[in-house]
């Protein structure tokens, strides 16, 4: 088990919550998702364990390889626009 080296934000804390809901959701382990986003299996690991952020870079690879936008997953379900 990974111990937090800082607190990661709520931001950061919904995009993790979002990111393993989904790949879940559709049957992907980490390895899978990582064969699909480029990502490395340990840095998903690290931000779903909420061990570390994601780089920008990073949240666009995986919101792509789970079929949304970046904003899909990380935008308050309050918010209308």
């Amino acid at each position: 088990m990974h111990k937090r080296k800082y607190k990661v934000s709520r931001l950061a804390q919904k995009f993790a919550m979002r990111i393993r809901f989904e790949r879940e959701r559709r049957g992907f382990s980490q390895e899978k998702l990582a064969k699909f986003s480029g990502v490395g299996r340990s840095t998903i690991s690290q931000i779903e364990g909420l061990v570390s952020s994601p780089t920008l870079d990073v949240v666009e690879k995986l919101s792509r390889a789970l079929g949304y936008s970046p904003y899909e997953l990380i935008a308050d379900e309050q918010i209308v626009m």
